[in-house]
């Protein structure tokens, strides 16, 4: 548990810049969605007027934007954004940073098996990503609830977190299962980031033609979408199997390749 309690007091400063970053940009852009429904702007016709690219880019879609849901939506898309890049930055550097800081010694002279280290550590990063999902479910609630004049969308809006917290997840393992893989601690984090916006740029590809539409297998931003967890079939059993999967086997690779690992000296 002391591993536990120092990965907690390590990462709080950065969750709480997180969480207070979140908050801003949830109530900064449901702020606007009020000044714009109170000045009678057709936000529809505004948006379907832009180019299709453009469209994809800023995640609008068939959603509708003269609602307080619809509008949130389109911000659902740079909620799983920031969700996942901190989630693939804290998987990456949760596991590298004794390797990368040279504290690995301090660790190792626990009595503690490299097992139960990573199992600690996963453990601290999970609880880290529930708090954040947490702040943003009960901030997203608030603030549509409150600029959309006592709308009561907070059904939906749990469904759009329960999709956010897959993401999150799979993008921890993804950042950790890099980060034990790879013998040059340092990069985890920037490879791992990496891969993150190539999936994003794959995602909006996918919105830009139908030909790619065999895409959104790949990329995780495609699976847990605000149009269709709305509109649609909200979790469809395909997303969600290929998503706990892919956790299941990131997951193994991370124990698996840690407890292996030589690490530099």
């Amino acid at each position: 548990m002391n591993i536990l309690h120092r990965e907690m007091k390590a990462n709080r400063k950065s969750l709480f810049i997180w969480s207070v970053g979140i908050i801003l940009l949830v109530a900064a852009c449901m702020s606007k969605y009020s000044v714009q429904s109170q000045a009678g702007e057709s936000m529809n016709e505004l948006m379907s007027s832009m180019p299709k690219s453009l469209q994809a880019i800023m995640g609008i879609g068939t959603l509708d934007l003269s609602t307080p849901l619809g509008y949130y939506g389109v911000l659902y898309l740079y909620l799983l954004l920031m969700g996942t890049i901190h989630a693939v930055m804290l998987g990456a550097t949760i596991i590298a940073k004794e390797e990368r800081d040279k504290t690995y010694e301090f660790l190792f002279v626990k009595p503690f098996s490299r097992s139960s280290i990573i199992t600690m550590k996963l453990l601290a990063a999970l609880i880290n990503l529930f708090i954040f999902n947490l702040v943003t479910s009960v901030s997203s609630i608030l603030l549509v609830g409150y600029y959309g004049d006592g709308y009561g969308g907070t059904g939906d809006v749990f469904v759009l977190m329960s999709g956010l917290f897959i993401l999150q997840l799979l993008y921890l393992v993804i950042g950790s299962a890099i980060a034990a893989v790879i013998r040059q601690p340092k990069k985890a984090a920037s490879l791992s980031t990496g891969l993150l916006l190539i999936t994003y740029i794959l995602a909006i590809l996918v919105d830009l033609s139908e030909n790619l539409e065999f895409l959104k297998y790949i990329t995780p931003f495609k699976y847990y979408d605000a149009k269709n967890m709305l509109y649609g079939d909200a979790f469809e059993p395909v997303f969600v199997i290929l998503s706990v999967g892919l956790i299941f086997i990131l997951g193994a690779l991370t124990f698996h390749y840690y407890q292996k690992k030589d690490l530099n000296a």
